[in-house]
């Protein structure tokens, strides 16, 4: 009998001894069924059957209404200029933390994890006593007539501040764990900094970066506490889709309030579908990769480093 056979004959005792019993399995898929049908799945059921219980005209006249439209445009607003914030900070802190050993570094990694922490109320409190008319910055900044809170910057900022620890937060172990030796191949083969991050580093990190930018942009859409302290709760100027929904809702307008409420709740199911497809492709990319031949590593769809990407005209 040669070897393969007898390690397979070990294991499948050992398999056997941890496999659980049916009736412990299905119980356990049948909990987890319940859990989600129970607290995703009625529950979203509920708002798209209320939003919808006065016919699809009264759902699409709640969305077309103008000051909602207006909280749609700003909570695209938010999202559109808080996310690219975020990457760039995100994949500069990750490289830092990662990549190099500084003094003060597992400080600025505490700093990366405070928004986790600390309450959204209390984030749109700091940028009030920053920004605010009795703030620091308060007499200068309506000396100049720049306004920050209460208005489009004062929302942003409260975005950009709840959402900044999810990109990096992703990025950092995936990059420790890959380590540095494929940048200093690079390096060594003449590549500059730009071309190792954009050849090596970025091929890596890339479905990382995809999940962290998915999540950054679901928190900024979702957010309600800090940006309801610095927005003023204006209606068409300065509310987002949350604060919009609970205005109607506190109005008693139930249609319209679920109306907009259903439309996050699709931005959020979207966002979730985006995400699943990009883990589908990257298990697809790795199944791919581990099938392919040792000997042909320049066809392995991991990372590749080709020494014409890094060709410095010499």
């Amino acid at each position: 009998m040669n070897a393969p056979s007898q390690t397979r004959q070990a294991a499948a005792p050992v398999a056997a001894s941890i496999t659980e019993a049916p009736w412990v399995r299905f119980t356990l898929i049948g909990v987890a069924l319940g859990f989600i049908f129970l607290f995703l799945v009625l529950p979203l059921a509920a708002v798209a059957t209320e939003a919808l219980r006065k016919g699809l005209g009264a759902y699409l006249d709640a969305l077309r209404e103008p000051d909602a439209w207006a909280a749609i445009k700003l909570t695209l607003i938010a999202a559109a200029i808080s996310v690219p914030l975020n990457l760039v900070f995100g994949v500069a802190a990750a490289w830092a933390v990662a990549k190099y050993e500084f003094p003060g570094k597992s400080f600025l990694t505490t700093l990366i994890d405070l928004p986790f922490s600390v309450s959204p109320v209390v984030a749109g409190l700091i940028y009030v006593l920053m920004f605010g008319a009795q703030g620091w910055f308060g007499p200068w900044l309506a000396a100049h007539d720049i306004k920050i809170i209460f208005a489009v910057p004062g929302i942003v900022l409260a975005t950009v501040f709840v959402t900044f620890p999810f990109i990096a937060r992703e990025l950092i172990p995936l990059m420790q764990a890959q380590g540095n030796e494929e940048e200093q191949a690079a390096i060594v083969l003449g590549a500059s900094g730009w071309q190792t991050f954009w050849h090596v580093t970025l091929p890596n990190i890339k479905w990382g970066l995809v999940y962290g930018v998915i999540l950054c942009n679901a928190r900024a859409m979702g957010e309600f506490g800090a940006v309801s302290v610095v927005s003023g709760h204006i209606r068409g100027q300065t509310n987002t889709m949350p604060l919009h929904v609970e205005i109607l809702y506190n109005e008693y307008q139930s249609v319209a309030a679920f109306a907009v409420a259903s439309l996050l709740a699709l931005l959020a199911v979207v966002t979730l579908v985006i995400k699943s497809v990009a883990e589908w492709r990257h298990e697809r990319e790795l199944a791919a990769a581990a099938e392919l031949p040792p000997e042909s590593p320049r066809q392995n769809l991991s990372v590749t480093v080709p020494v014409t990407a890094f060709d410095t005209g010499r």
